[in-house]
């Protein structure tokens, strides 16, 4: 009996069981001319393709995302080195037993900073617990840049509740991993800073800015910049821990030396808990909650 075929089934080239086969045999790969050009890594990692890597960076977490129906995401900045109070406490610990002043002053910060990881993740949760009430077209999905430290207690949060998150990681020196509380299916990993920050805006409908060093800061004054310049529509830009961020930037001065104008610093705002920053987007669209 003739076998039918699905008319809506997926079937792919022969080119991925070639390239499947050399590696199962253990053969390394040799430039070949013959091999389908999708299939040739090494034609599609010379610099002459990086357009077509561009696109691949950018269709890829796309279309996954849409295939999920996550349209609306709330994305959470902050240190990838920060630890929740237990494991910060544990590093103290350790370090305080090994007499190293520098260990030592590093843990104490972290203790210190301890509870940024635990407001970010009660922040995940309270919009996770909105969002499980709502229809699937006014949900809104933690995003983080799928790290550790702020990245991990955000995501940790919406996982908390049972929700999908979306990790946005990047392929760094020292191997940055995604942290165990993204959703796998959610999990993308890019090559490029640029188009992984526009991921990063294409489905934002706000955005909260934990403590954190210069990826934070990157992150941050780019989406600033868009809002200013009409590149990207407004949306709230929350700055967590004033103290910190007034202590680290003086915004001021800008307006002061002309830089920007003072309508400007209202494109963003600081706040100190979790509910205050989920109240500001409660405001800014009206929700029901």
């Amino acid at each position: 009996m003739e076998t039918k075929q699905n008319i809506k089934e997926r079937r792919l080239a022969d080119a991925w069981a070639e390239l499947q086969t050399q590696s199962n045999e253990g053969n390394a790969l040799q430039a070949d001319a013959y091999r389908l050009a999708f299939a040739d890594p090494e034609f599609l990692l010379r610099r002459e393709t990086r357009g077509i890597r561009f696109q691949l960076e950018m269709l890829k977490p796309d279309l996954a995302q849409r295939d999920a129906g996550i349209e609306n995401t709330v994305v959470v900045f902050g240190s990838a080195r920060f630890r929740e109070s237990g494991e910060a406490q544990e590093m103290l610990v350790r370090a305080e037993r090994s007499g190293e002043a520098a260990d030592i002053t590093r843990a104490k910060a972290m203790v210190r900073n301890a509870h940024y990881y635990d407001a970010a993740r009660e922040f995940a949760r309270t919009v996770a617990r909105h969002s499980a009430n709502c229809p699937k077209e006014d949900q809104l999905y933690i995003c983080t840049g799928g790290g550790p430290g702020i990245m991990e207690a955000a995501s940790r949060g919406a996982h908390d509740e049972g929700a999908l998150n979306v990790g946005l990681n990047i392929a760094l020196p020292h191997e940055q991993a995604a942290n165990p509380y993204v959703s796998p299916e959610l999990s993308f990993k890019f090559h490029y800073f640029a188009l992984r920050k526009m991921h990063f805006m294409m489905r934002a409908k706000a955005l909260l800015a934990f403590p954190g060093g210069f990826g934070t800061l990157d992150e941050l004054f780019e989406v600033i910049t868009l809002v200013q310049c009409k590149k990207a529509k407004p949306v709230p830009i929350l700055l967590f821990g004033s103290d910190y961020w007034k202590r680290l930037i003086n915004l001021d001065v800008l307006v002061e030396e002309g830089a920007i104008s003072p309508e400007d610093l209202e494109l963003f705002e600081y706040v100190d808990n979790p509910k205050v920053a989920w109240d500001a987007i409660v405001k800014f669209y009206d929700l029901k909650v």
